[in-house]
């Protein structure tokens, strides 16, 4: 299992994404966020889920990715991704839940140099597919220290 990693994968725009199944806490359909004045521009706001207060980051936004045009049938797919950052929770907007894959380390290659959107440094590496490639991102690196102390004050 050691040579293995589990991602939890999702379509942002038109590229695949996958972030670490152990970073995933859970997938929600989308919620009534409310608005927070004077937040970062990619933060979308909070909401509620079981009394829990989660701030919802929009990565289109952060790194100006165009939205997928939606189906009725990815409406049922859309929604938050809720992951957790060393202990703070955040939900993320994706376009479109995929699946859950198991990936071999050893077919992880570096990002190559011109990938559409997230710059290389939020990038863990990429996975050809048939389809093409599934971005692997770096949850931690997404955020830098002072970014999520910001939204950790969001919540108050």
């Amino acid at each position: 299992m050691a040579d293995q990693n589990q991602l939890v994968t999702f379509q942002l725009g038109e590229e695949l994404y996958g972030v670490n199944i152990m970073d995933v806490k859970e997938i929600v359909r989308v919620q009534a966020i409310r608005a927070i004045p004077n937040a970062p521009s990619y933060v979308e706001g909070i909401f509620n889920l079981r009394s829990e207060i989660i701030p919802i980051i929009n990565l289109h936004k952060r790194f100006h990715l165009k939205k997928m045009p939606h189906s009725e049938d990815d409406e049922l797919l859309s929604g938050f991704i809720i992951i957790d950052i060393d202990g703070m929770k955040l939900g993320v907007i994706i376009d479109r839940v995929s699946r859950v894959v198991t990936i071999e380390k050893e077919d992880i290659q570096p990002p190559p140099q011109m990938l559409t959107g997230i710059g290389a440094e939020y990038i863990q590496g990429v996975v050809r597919q048939e389809q093409g490639y599934l971005i692997i991102l770096d949850i931690r690196d997404l955020f830098n220290p002072k970014e999520l102390q910001k939204i950790a004050e969001l919540r108050r």
